[in-house]
């Protein structure tokens, strides 16, 4: 895995906006399992061969397929594995719906069209490989296409199936998600021998907290997510650190976000785990300050950071300078070589949720390869 040696790298989180005929498509798919769309492949090919060529404009050096032909990051997995026939599970409450109404009638504009999220009702093995093959076969296509330093995939822990996709079978969690590491075990090999870098979507680890974990105290949460992290190590227990990156976020909703739990309660589990780099936001005012946790933290040999320096909920444009200062506190804690930067979640998480308009995305994106740029000038300069 690349990281900056001669001046600050750029990449992003995995999700990136898809035409509408994809979307469309996407969701259709959700509602007819398995079925075969006409059109689909043509539009996900030409969908991927436009966001590649939009990343290298917008001067991205560490790209990906932008998961264009994904309805999602996560509960896709419910139609290649078997186990998930159970019924279909209500999603945690927020603090969003219970502590503020008007915000969450605000915000149903925002709701992901995706709310298909079965239980575990049985063993859970690999049903449909090749739809698995074919997603690490579309990603791997970007390389090449483009002169970027590295092309990533992401997928999602054991952790991160087991909140979107609930446990009715296993006698209990921890063997629920180790299962599911012994499972999805197949396909991080797979993505890695692909050629391509692995990211795995760790959510879990920080948005459970204020979801299917508030009502446990700090230490019971931090040995649930221990757990997590262990399942993790696992799963990719055969695959060199430095072919892997991990995503941590507190979800990429516009809410308050007052109840996510802070960094530092929870950054020592993180670097726990076995990929070389961890992305997790850095920009969203409810964590830009959290640059200074990095103070405190004495970073694994070896390992780096992909701090976010860009909000993937605001419209907003920031301005290059700001992103500038954002990367310079971030070295200035941690070293220049340890600091690739990116968003600070998904701008596409879900299929036909449109937060940030489709333009703004590209713009915010040539604003912080801008402000890279003004950032390795002074570090290396």
């Amino acid at each position: 895995m690349k990281r900056s040696t001669d001046r600050i790298l750029t990449t992003h989180t995995g999700s990136l906006p898809r035409p509408q005929d994809v979307v469309d498509l996407l969701i259709a798919s959700e509602k007819k399992p398995g079925a075969k769309l006409e059109g689909f492949e043509a539009a996900v090919t030409r969908a991927v061969a436009d966001v590649v060529q939009k990343q290298v404009d917008a001067g991205l050096d560490v790209i990906n397929d932008g998961e264009q032909g994904r309805a999602d990051y996560t509960i896709h997995v419910k139609d290649r594995l078997t186990g998930y026939d159970g019924p279909k599970q209500p999603k945690p409450m927020s603090a969003n719906e219970e502590e503020f109404p008007e915000l969450a009638e605000m915000l149903k504009p925002f709701v992901t069209p995706l709310t298909h999220r079965p239980a575990c009702t049985g063993d859970v093995s690999w049903l449909d490989w090749d739809a698995a093959q074919a997603d690490i076969d579309r990603a791997a296509s970007v390389i090449g296409q483009a002169k970027a330093e590295d092309v990533f995939m992401t997928s999602p822990s054991p952790g991160q199936i087991a909140r979107f996709l609930p446990n009715l079978h296993y006698s209990s969690e921890e063997a629920y998600i180790f299962a599911l590491a012994d499972v999805m075990k197949r396909e991080y090999e797979a993505i890695v021998d692909a050629g391509l870098v692995l990211q795995l979507d760790c959510p879990d680890l920080a948005l459970s907290r204020h979801t299917i974990f508030r009502h446990l105290g700090l230490e019971d949460f931090r040995k649930e997510i221990s757990m997590h992290v262990d399942a993790l190590n696992h799963a990719v227990r055969d695959i060199p650190a430095e072919k892997m990156r991990m995503h941590v976020c507190w979800a990429s909703t516009m809410g308050p976000h007052h109840e996510d739990v802070p960094l530092a309660d929870i950054v020592d589990i993180i670097m726990n785990a076995k990929p070389q780099a961890v992305s997790f936001p850095g920009a969203n005012p409810r964590h830009a300050h959290e640059w200074k946790v990095w103070r405190d933290v004495k970073l694994p040999d070896g390992k780096f950071i992909i701090p976010g320096v860009i909000d993937t909920t605001s419209n907003f444009v920031e301005h290059p300078e700001l992103v500038c200062d954002r990367i310079l506190n971030y070295a200035s804690v941690v070293g220049r070589e340890n600091v690739v930067v990116g968003g600070d979640c998904g701008f596409g998480t879900f299929a036909g949720r449109v937060q940030v308009d489709r333009k703004i995305v590209w713009m915010k994106f040539a604003a912080m390869t801008e402000g890279a740029a003004m950032a390795s000038d002074k570090l290396w300069s």
